[in-house]
C-alpha cells in the first residue's frame, strides 16, 4: 500500500516561450504534477500568448492550471487563481472568490497565521496554503513553523493544505510526513530542462511514502 503527497508546481516564467514549454515539457514527463501555477518573474507581467500556450500543454496532461489573477485565468482558460501571501492576504482572498466564477479553484496562501488560514478556509477556499513569506529572515525557524501548521490543518480541517516555499527533497519529505496534500516546488524556465526535470524526479520520490502491507 502507498500513500503521499502530490506535487504542486510553482512555475515562475522567466523568458519566452520556446524555452519555457521545453522546460514544462520536461518536468510535466520527469514525475506526476497535480497541479500548476503559473506566476511572472518579479517586476514582470504575463505575456497571455505564453500562459496560453503553457496551459493548454499541461491540461492535456490532466494538470490543474492556476494563475495569480481572475482576468488572466479568464483570458487563458486556466482552472483556478492562487492568491499570494499577503498582510491582507483574508480580504484580497475574498475579493478574489467574490470575482471568480464558481468553476474556478481559488486557493490562498495563510503565510504563518493560524487565523487567517481558519478565516480563509471558512470563506470557501479550495485549498489553504501555508508558505515562508519573503520578508522573514530566519527561513529554517519558519519551516519548523511550517511543519507545524501543516500537521495541525491535516489533523482538524478536511479542506486540503499546500505546503509552498520548500526548500529541498528533505523538506518536501517532512512536510509530506507531517500530512500535506499538496507539497510546492518552485522551477524558472531559464532553468536547463534537465536539471528541473531531476528536481521534481527527487520531489516526487520525497513526497511518495511506501508501506509495507500487511
Amino acid at each position: 500500500m502507498s500513500s503521499g503527497s502530490k506535487l504542486y508546481l510553482d512555475y515562475v516564467i522567466t523568458g519566452p516561450s520556446a524555452p519555457a514549454r521545453a522546460v514544462l515539457s520536461a518536468v510535466l514527463e520527469a514525475a506526476p504534477v497535480a497541479s500548476l501555477l503559473m506566476r511572472p518573474g518579479p517586476g514582470a507581467a504575463y505575456d497571455a500568448q505564453v500562459v496560453r500556450e503553457l496551459t493548454a500543454l499541461a491540461q492535456k496532461q490532466g494538470v490543474a492550471v492556476l494563475v495569480n489573477d481572475v482576468r488572466v485565468a479568464r483570458d487563458v482558460g486556466a482552472d483556478g487563481v492562487h492568491v499570494a501571501w499577503s498582510a491582507d492576504v483574508v480580504e484580497h482572498y475574498k475579493g478574489v472568490r467574490q470575482a471568480a466564477s464558481r468553476d474556478l479553484i481559488v486557493g490562498a496562501d495563510a503565510g504563518r497565521t493560524r487565523d487567517d488560514a481558519m478565516q480563509i478556509g471558512e470563506a470557501d477556499a479550495d485549498y489553504v496554503a501555508f508558505g515562508i513569506p519573503p520578508h522573514v529572515d530566519d527561513r529554517s525557524r519558519a519551516a519548523e513553523r511550517q511543519l507545524d501548521l501543516v500537521a495541525w490543518w491535516s489533523e482538524v480541517f478536511e479542506i486540503p493544505c499546500v505546503a509552498l516555499d520548500v526548500v529541498d527533497a528533505e523538506h518536501a519529505r517532512a512536510l509530506s510526513a507531517a500530512g500535506a496534500d499538496f507539497v510546492g516546488i518552485t522551477i524558472t524556465s531559464d532553468q536547463s530542462a534537465s536539471d528541473a526535470a531531476a528536481r521534481v524526479r527527487a520531489y516526487s520520490e520525497a513526497v511518495s511514502v511506501h508501506e509495507d502491507a500487511t
